[in-house]
């Protein structure tokens, strides 16, 4: 059962949760939940940094609510205007 179910999961491009889960001994299972908490604590440290730059044109739970594609874009134009700021030397604070 156990070469079944893995080798189901893999030969498509969605990969489901549940089976994943079984298919992991406890020392996978124990990774993959520390990388999904280091996932989810960048995504909020990117979600707040993007909140504050955007000082109030967007709220920490809209940035929260952006796919991933979104932050991208967003924070790609925050950085492109803090290198702008700082080539001209404009006060940026």
């Amino acid at each position: 059962m156990y070469t079944r179910i893995c080798t189901s999961i893999y030969s498509g491009p969605s990969k489901f949760f549940r089976i994943r889960l079984l298919t992991l001994d406890p020392d996978g299972i124990a990774k993959l939940v520390d990388d999904l908490e280091k996932e989810v604590g960048t995504i909020r440290q990117e979600s707040l940094r993007l909140a504050w730059y955007m000082r109030g044109g967007l709220s920490y739970t809209e940035a929260m609510n952006l796919s991933s594609e979104e932050r991208k874009h967003i924070s790609n134009l925050v950085k492109e205007n803090m290198d702008t700021t700082k080539k001209t030397k404009l006060p940026f604070f």
